[in-house]
């Protein structure tokens, strides 16, 4: 059976995927830090939220694994950016600090770190 912070991670990348405000607020923190590939940080639900309205980027990720206990989680998988004609296609390892079932904390680590920053313009 798997770990229910498992759970909570893959339930957090579908709705992503599917725009599903709804159930990503009830699996992040109200006071979730989340530290971008890259360096950037954003802090809280509404900073996530606001970053996602104002993309003019998507991206899709497919989970290759998830493991988790009571107070981890870590997700790998890869991941598809695409802004007007550009594409980019990465590899990340995303770590998660979990508290009641819920992310607190987040980083994601990245075969191309440079790709990335030079992609977003970061």
């Amino acid at each position: 059976m798997e770990h229910p912070n498992a759970i909570a991670i893959r339930k957090m990348g579908d709705a992503m995927q599917a725009g599903d405000m709804e159930t990503l607020d009830g699996v992040m923190a109200d006071d979730i830090v989340w530290h971008e590939i890259g360096g950037d940080t954003k802090r809280g639900k509404a900073a996530l939220r606001a970053e996602a309205t104002g993309a003019d980027y998507d991206i899709t990720f497919k989970v290759h694994d998830v493991v988790a206990n009571d107070e981890h989680a870590i997700a790998l998988g890869e991941a598809t950016a695409t802004q007007g004609d550009k594409s980019l296609n990465y590899r990340t390892a995303e770590i998660y600090h979990m508290k009641d079932g819920k992310i607190t904390e987040r980083w994601a680590f990245s075969d191309d770190t440079k790709a990335i920053t030079d992609f977003f313009g970061s």
